[in-house]
């Protein structure tokens, strides 16, 4: 990483007034919870079905227990913390710099690290809801069950609030991060290989001033950028300085 990058992305920084933050995996896996597309991920584990099929809707319905047995056992990281940048993110939110975290992760370590303005593409594994009644469990509670967990107020399924494939995006979620990239005057787009869509789509409605990417390998989209930067995303933020709100 060169000094003049986070110089520029820096002054930037300084200068914009509706940043937004559009994160993927590597935001998280330096919180030691793996990218399913790491060497330690999903994607490269042994299972009898490919991945896609395990995280399908359609394996949900048909294969419910086992699929409750991925969800504990690869999902669910209640031990993982925010890293340096979570937290730096969270900072430069409260200092007036940062509208809005647009995030594919379902950690929710963005929440955890203080950030306000969390817009999941892809839902959270804190929030698992009854499919009758509607009442809302949080990560502690599905992990103290076993098997299929059910609602205690009415008896029926309760299903992790997460998009599995054949599911659609929240669409006020996906409406509301369309409205701040099409704000932004800086969008930066840091730790996701960008070929996930259509998460990966929103990148169309930005029309700001300076587009920033930040991710160890080369993404689509590097064309696009005004700045690459080919570095973890937390060594990037960690050199980052707060600065002082208006």
């Amino acid at each position: 990483m060169q000094t003049t990058e986070i110089d520029t992305l820096q002054r930037w920084i300084s200068a914009a007034c509706h940043i937004v933050f559009f994160g993927g995996a590597g935001v998280s896996t330096e919180s030691s919870i793996p990218d399913f597309r790491s060497p330690d991920g999903l994607y490269h584990q042994q299972f009898d079905v490919p991945p896609e099929m395990l995280l399908s809707h359609t394996y949900f319905e048909q294969h419910t227990a086992d699929f409750f047995r991925l969800y504990r056992s690869h999902m669910i990281c209640l031990t993982a913390k925010p890293n340096v940048a979570h937290q730096k993110l969270a900072e430069l939110e409260r200092a007036g710099r940062f509208s809005a975290v647009v995030t594919q992760n379902i950690d929710g370590l963005h929440q955890s690290a203080g950030s306000r303005r969390v817009l999941e593409l892809h839902g959270s594994v804190h929030r698992n809801y009854c499919t009758a009644c509607h009442a809302v469990y949080d990560a502690e509670w599905i992990m103290q069950t076993t098997g299929v967990p059910h609602c205690p107020r009415c008896g029926a399924l309760v299903k992790p609030d997460v998009v599995l494939y054949e599911e659609m995006l929240p669409e006020q979620t996906m409406l509301e991060a369309v409205d701040e990239i099409e704000r932004a005057d800086l969008l930066i787009i840091g730790g996701t290989s960008l070929t996930v869509y259509p998460a990966a789509g929103l990148l169309r409605n930005f029309h700001g001033e300076y587009l920033v990417l930040i991710n160890r390998d080369a993404t689509p989209m590097d064309y696009r950028a005004d700045l690459c930067i080919r570095e973890s995303i937390g060594t990037v933020f960690a050199a980052i300085s707060v600065p002082e709100g208006e």
